[in-house]
């Protein structure tokens, strides 16, 4: 009895579901179909640009194309160049700070052997006078 009721059941929401009419999927279908044509115009209008420009510059797609490639190569090698050069300006600034650190050293070195030189000097004096 209960496989009977269920089947019934199943039957009745399967019917009351229903099916989409024509009109319903025409209206859910016109925007689309009209958004795809809209677009579908745009290309053409831009292709047929694109073979003016073409005719006028006398340059083919593909060539439009490798211009760009080249373009993206070219500029990649300048952000490579431009890399490479700011690792070069770190190093060279690293290099420069240590050379003013040992000059610094070297200049005080000079401070106290001037110093010492002076000691030196008046303790001979002294022994001369002695």
């Amino acid at each position: 009895m209960k496989k009977i009721l269920y089947s019934i059941i199943t039957v009745l929401f399967l019917f009351s579901v229903g099916c989409a009419t024509k009109e319903y999927v025409k209206e859910q279908l016109d925007p689309i179909v009209n958004r795809i044509n809209k677009i579908e115009s745009k290309i053409s209008n831009m292709e047929a640009k694109i073979a003016d420009l073409e005719k006028k510059c006398g340059v083919s797609p593909s060539e439009v194309e490798q211009i760009r490639k080249d373009v993206q190569e070219a500029k990649s090698s300048a952000q490579e160049a431009l890399k490479t050069a700011q690792d070069c300006c770190g190093k060279a600034e690293t290099a420069l700070k240590k050379a003013e650190a040992a000059a610094e050293r070297a200049e005080a070195a000079a401070k106290r052997a001037e110093q010492a030189a002076a000691k030196s000097s008046k303790a001979f004096e002294l022994q001369q006078k002695k």
